[in-house]
């Protein structure tokens, strides 16, 4: 049992982070301090004066673990990555996933490319962004490669007699493997397109205009119409680019909203001088937190590495450890960064017209979020109809059981679940929590009929992990597992697993692998692990329920499982609870939000093992196909594109590929075409 009292007493006066635990071991608060030692000790002391929020935290608070740092940027470091890592419940979250687009010049190649990327890197490249709607950037993209005609392909180098792809043949690229290209006349391009990209499109639409009246003046009028509409697209597009450039005109706007759904944090984006666009966030608050808290948890969940950081972030109110949080965003930058309340001049009208916004937009955040909160309710209250009694007799197992008996090394037959190591063979292992040391053995059916459960008060988050197998006649298979939380779908927390032990079309023993390496990691604190689920929905009937079961038990873990079944159209039908099947047709709410995390693990599942499949049919096709070396395997790739397209292809054509002759193109066409 922790002693609170006692290891009050130990904690040292030194800066760090420290972690406020339950009774069920999850962290429900992340914290920093100058002085660890004074900063928990206030947690116990007189809660008179204590917000309602902070004293409900504190009876809730069964343990706590600390971590010492050198310094308190360290401290303030270290509390984003777990804040980030564990979602307290009762720190202020920012609740959004999305990593946004950039526009990516790759500087860095002789010859460079304009690419979509969601990472910013130190590669020498020019980035741009982020952009809030991804199909700008495929529009910005399509309209620079079609205007200046530039590289598309990612080779930096060619052979003397490579032959260029089909998008040099159709004029949608110059031919730079073809060595005839001026690089001073193709630099000139990828100047007028960062230029374009800054914000100033005139040099772009005088070069359409340009080109549209002479296509006019020469009767193509048909030309002349595609560069109409391309005029017509700069100036849409410019109207929507919200483009980060990094010079002292560029600025973000962070200001804060109250409302009668909690706070919402409105992002003004300040582009060339001008507001060019704006972002809103909820955020998870318990409503007494201060404006200059809930500013400074934005600051610091929103703002990553991976970002073009501006150089001036204003704001309404100076937020918490401003001058830290400067420090920290000037290191992520690279240069400096300034977090301030603009006092007077252009800034502060500038502020003050952002401010006036919000408050116009206050009714339509409310109902958002209304509507948002009112679907994720009315699943929390159908899921607790039909799992609350069960999830109280399955923690009270859990309290009975205790932490848990850690899987022993000689256990472990299904090898790591990192999905891209191939290293080595597994042999399997027979799940059965007889055989297991250490397993507690509780009765769960008859547990539950001694626990008194008030289910019209409970209240669950509900983590729910779904897990589907995905494999072609038993070749390839793999395993995905997708997670959603408070009605939401949380893809940071996906996972995927390429099955190893088992051959064949083994849904029953591939899920049983699947689960045996997920809570292996877990058991080992892996921190991508580390969080268990509520329920775990399996895409399958009663025989996959009972697989899964088999491996909880034998772990010692102790959560709920259901099936997730279809009817003969394949489509959802109803659930797997506790041996008989809950029919969903009757019940909407629950039906849909099924049909939901079904339809999304069946597609991670799928995309993930068409991806497997494509490299292995690759990889094994040509690496066996007769007289096919290295060489030509990456030029027949290079000018067909794909296996399928070499097997659509004639003998003649396949010995046309460079380096091809007549009788490898003919043993070829016969070994694709009794390979299919």
């Amino acid at each position: 049992m922790f002693d609170i009292q006692k290891n009050l007493k130990l904690l040292p006066d030194k800066p760090g982070v420290y972690l406020h635990k339950d009774n069920l071991g999850h962290v429900i608060y992340v914290g920093k301090a100058v002085s660890l030692k004074n900063r928990v000790r206030q947690y116990f002391q007189s809660q008179t004066n204590m917000p309602a929020k902070v004293r409900a935290m504190v009876a809730n608070i069964e343990e706590f673990e600390y971590i010492t740092t050198d310094s308190e940027m360290e401290a303030l470091i270290l509390e984003c990555n777990l804040i980030k890592k564990y979602m307290p419940k009762y720190n202020v979250l920012l609740r959004d996933d999305k990593t946004y687009p950039y526009i990516k010049v790759t500087l860095g190649e002789d010859y460079p490319r304009i690419i979509k990327t969601r990472r910013v890197t130190d590669d020498g490249s020019e980035y741009f962004g982020p952009y809030s709607d991804a199909g700008s950037v495929n529009e910005i993209i399509d309209l620079l490669n079609n205007v200046y005609v530039l590289k598309r392909c990612s080779a930096r180098s060619f052979a003397d007699d490579f032959r260029p792809c089909l998008n040099y043949h159709i004029e949608q690229c110059r031919g730079i493997c073809t060595g005839r290209v001026s690089r001073k006349e193709y630099m000139d391009c990828i100047r007028a397109v960062l230029d374009f990209l800054k914000g100033h499109n005139k040099n772009l639409l005088e070069t359409l205009t340009q080109k549209m009246n002479e296509a006019s003046e020469s009767l193509n009028f048909e030309k002349a119409a595609e560069y109409r509409d391309k005029i017509a697209a700069v100036n849409a597009i410019s109207e929507k680019q919200k483009v980060v450039l990094g010079n002292s005109n560029d600025m973000d706007m962070i200001l804060t909203a109250k409302g009668a759904a909690g706070y919402h944090i409105v992002l003004f984006y300040v582009r060339g001088g001008k507001l060019s666009g704006r972002e809103s966030f909820q955020l998870d608050s318990e409503g007494e937190d201060s404006r200059e808290a809930v500013i400074a948890s934005f600051i610091k969940q929103y703002y990553t590495k991976d970002m073009m950081i501006p150089r001036e972030i204003a704001v309404e109110l100076e937020p918490m450890d401003c001058r830290l949080l400067e420090d920290w965003l000037s290191d992520m930058r690279g240069a400096r960064v300034k977090v301030f309340v603009p006092q007077k001049g252009e800034k502060r009208k500038l502020l003050d017209m952002a401010g006036r916004d919000v408050v116009e937009m206050m009714k339509v955040l409310d109902d958002r979020a209304a509507v948002r909160a009112e679907r994720v309710n009315a699943v929390a209250k159908e899921l607790n109809k039909v799992f609350g009694r069960r999830y109280r007799a399955m923690q009270a197992i859990r309290e009975a059981a205790g932490s848990g008996a850690a899987v022993m090394e000689s256990d472990a037959g299904y090898g790591e679940p990192e999905d891209h190591s191939e290293n080595g063979t597994v042999e399997n292992i027979n799940i059965n929590s007889a055989e297991r040391g250490g397993a507690v053995n509780v009765d769960a059916a008859g547990l539950a009929d001694n626990v008194i459960v008030d289910t019209g008060g409970f209240e669950c988050s509900w983590r729910i992990e779904s897990y589907d197998i995905s494999n072609t006649s038993g070749v390839d298979s793999v395993g995905a597992m997708v997670v959603f939380e408070n009605g939401k779908s949380q893809r940071k927390s996906y996972r995927k697993f390429k099955i190893r032990t088992v051959e064949g079309p083994d849904d029953y023993s591939s899920m049983q692998e699947v689960i045996y390496r997920r809570f292996r990691r877990a058991q080992r604190e892996d921190p991508g692990f580390a969080v268990r689920p509520d329920i775990i929905f399996v895409d399958g009937g009663l025989g996959h329920v009972h697989a899964v079961q088999e491996v909880l038990s034998a772990m010692n873990e102790h959560i709920l499982v259901a099936g997730m079944v279809k009817d003969d159209r394949h489509r959802t039908r109803g659930l797997i609870v506790d041996e008989q099947e809950i029919d969903l047709k009757e019940n909407p709410v629950l039906f849909r939000y099924v049909t939901s995390i079904q339809d999304e693990v069946h597609r991670f599942a799928i995309d993930y093992h068409r991806g497997v499949r494509n490299k292995t049919m690759v990889k094994s096709i040509l690496d066996d196909a007769p007289g096919i070396g290295p060489r030509r395997k990456k030029e027949l790739l290079a000018r067909f594109g794909s296996v399928e397209n070499m097997r659509n292809a004639t003998e003649h054509e396949l010995a046309e590929t460079e380096s091809m002759n007549s009788k490898a193109a003919a043993d070829l066409y016969e070994y694709l075409k009794n390979n299919k």
